[in-house]
């Protein structure tokens, strides 16, 4: 899943933190950013939704919101770990490509049904290719789904069929023992087929929306406020404790933080890494730092030169020290990344890596300058071009430092530095507008597939340096296929390895998650996909 952070390092010391707080307090006396009598939550959210229509969103700030709307046939337990949703169980044909999901009696907050009807509406609707949906490639697994989006098929033929009000037949292209995890993201949310036929794409306006899940939206004040009140409808509603929240755009990881300082936030999902300690003596009990499922990365646009060539991709990767990245620019434990699949990722064993990782920096340097120079660069013929990168969190900083590294292979290296906002910058991603683009991903499930498949051709706009290697592909191809898992995971860490070698991407660093949580909201549990649904939050002394 692409992602943001936010901007500017936080300068105040503990003792400025801690005015600033105070100062926040007085001038918000009445705001309470926990509020326990009244059971509600505000949260510092990353950024502003472009939309909370699941078969539109493409961010994890989205999700954050619209995971709290409705729920799919799996869903997340306070882990992230998948656990029946709409579907109370299912079952699996012996070949693995056939699902039959049983679902429980449900409804949507307007009282009409949910039922299976919604959800063989929904899948046919993210896949139609006149939805644009980013994200429909990760439901590929499904039957008919990539010629379905691609446009070969009709939505018709995608394999999903309901076969009464309860039961949903899914077939699969192939084996997806992972397809739990897929079913709790939310492309595969239920879309109410009676309002979106009624109101189109306007069905998740406030006034039109209904839900399935444990929360309703009664308000979105664009770039303001995202409001959320307990859906008595939801079929687990009784064991809903808060009552209401506030999402709020936080841009800014350092404003985010004065907003939990001074009460006005009970939860912010980033904060300032390099600012971990001080925000430990400040807060006590509310910094949380854990392994996360996600990888910075910069990709080569490798449509167009000088990208098109993998000596120059293997010389700015070779000269990037990313270890002095993840030691001075973030402080929370972060470590250089080798390979594409972060570790922790199930069923499989990172053996990709880059071929130079643990080559000395000054034998790293002079290989990068050899490259260059057998790719015909040099002071009659210099290399120049942009890296643009997302004006949020330590990015900046990081760019900065990117540029130093490659600067030194050669004078007559010129890096250019471009600072976007996020959703442009992706957007840029997405077109291939750019040369080299900073850029992060978040596993939108526990599988390596979630990362090795941004690589594929067929990946389309997400595949953000546009490469293709016929060999890649028939090994991500026959992984598919492939019913052990032990030999399944062999096959794609090869695949990883090729990519790598191929450098149409620099990877930097993996990143851990920093949360701020109140103490007292309860039910929050540190989880590789840094996915907290607040269905599970309690508060402790009430």
């Amino acid at each position: 899943m692409a992602f943001w952070t936010n901007r500017r390092s936080l300068l105040a010391k503990a003792g400025g933190l801690a005015a600033a707080a105070s100062l926040g307090a007085c001038a918000n006396a009445k705001v309470v950013g926990f509020d326990k009598a009244r059971r509600s939550l505000d949260i510092a959210n990353q950024g502003e939704p472009l939309s909370l229509d699941p078969h539109k969103a493409s961010g994890t700030w989205e999700n954050n919101i619209i995971g709290n709307m409705l729920i799919g046939l799996t869903t997340e337990n306070a882990k992230s770990e998948p656990v029946p949703g709409m579907a109370e169980r299912w079952e699996t044909s012996e070949d693995g490509l056939i699902w039959t999901f049983y679902l429980r009696r449900a409804q949507w907050s307007d009282g009409e049904a949910c039922d299976a009807h919604d959800f063989e509406f929904a899948f046919k609707r993210i896949l139609d290719p006149a939805n644009l949906a980013e994200y429909a490639a990760i439901l590929y697994p499904i039957k008919n789904a990539q010629a379905v989006n691609s446009g070969e098929l009709a939505p018709s033929e995608v394999g999903v069929r309901a076969i009464d009000d309860l039961t949903l037949e899914i077939q699969l292209e192939h084996p997806a023992p992972y397809f739990p995890q897929i079913l709790k993201h939310y492309t595969a949310y239920p879309a109410p087929k009676h309002l979106v036929e009624r109101h189109g794409d306007d069905w998740v306006q406030p006034e039109n929306i209904a839900v399935n899940g444990p929360y309703k939206l009664v308000k979105w004040w664009s770039n303001y406020i995202v409001h959320l009140e307990r859906n008595p409808s939801f079929y687990d509603a009784p064991n809903v404790v808060l009552e209401h929240l506030y999402f709020y755009p936080s841009n800014d990881v350092n404003a985010a933080a004065r907003k939990v300082m001074s009460g006005e936030a009970g939860w912010s999902t980033r904060f300032p890494s390099n600012q971990v300690e001080e925000l430990r003596r400040a807060l006590p009990g509310f910094v949380r730092v854990a392994p996360y499922l996600t990888c910075n990365y910069f990709s080569f646009n490798t449509t167009r030169p000088p990208f098109n060539d993998v000596r120059v991709r293997r010389a700015l990767t070779m000269a990037y020290d990313n270890a002095w990245v993840a030691a001075n620019i973030y402080r929370t434990g972060e470590q250089p990344a080798y390979s594409f699949v972060p570790p922790g990722i199930a069923d499989y064993t990172p053996d990709a890596r880059y071929p130079w990782a643990d080559w000395p920096l000054e034998r790293r340097r002079a290989e990068a300058l050899r490259l260059l120079q057998d790719a015909g660069y040099g002071p009659s013929r210099p290399l120049s071009f942009e890296f643009s990168h997302r004006n949020t969190s330590d990015n900046p900083r990081v760019a900065v430092v990117v540029q130093n590294h490659w600067r030194a292979i050669a004078p007559w290296v010129t890096v250019e530095l471009r600072g976007v906002e996020t959703q442009v910058h992706y957007a840029n991603l997405r077109a291939k507008n750019f040369d080299v683009g900073d850029g992060g991903w978040i596993a939108d499930y526990n599988d390596a597939k979630t990362y090795l498949f941004l690589l594929e051709t067929r990946t389309g706009p997400q595949n953000y340096s546009g490469y293709s290697n016929p060999e890649y592909d028939r090994m991500m191809h026959e992984s598919d296929f492939e019913p052990d898992a032990a030999r399944r995971a062999q096959i794609m860490s090869q695949a990883e390895q090729l990519m790598l070698n191929d450098a149409p991407i620099c990877m930097s660093v993996f990143i851990n998650s920093t949360n701020l949580v109140h103490p007292d909201l309860t039910g929050y549990e540190d989880n590789l996909e840094d996915i907290h649904r607040a269905r599970w939050f309690g508060i402790r002394n009430a």
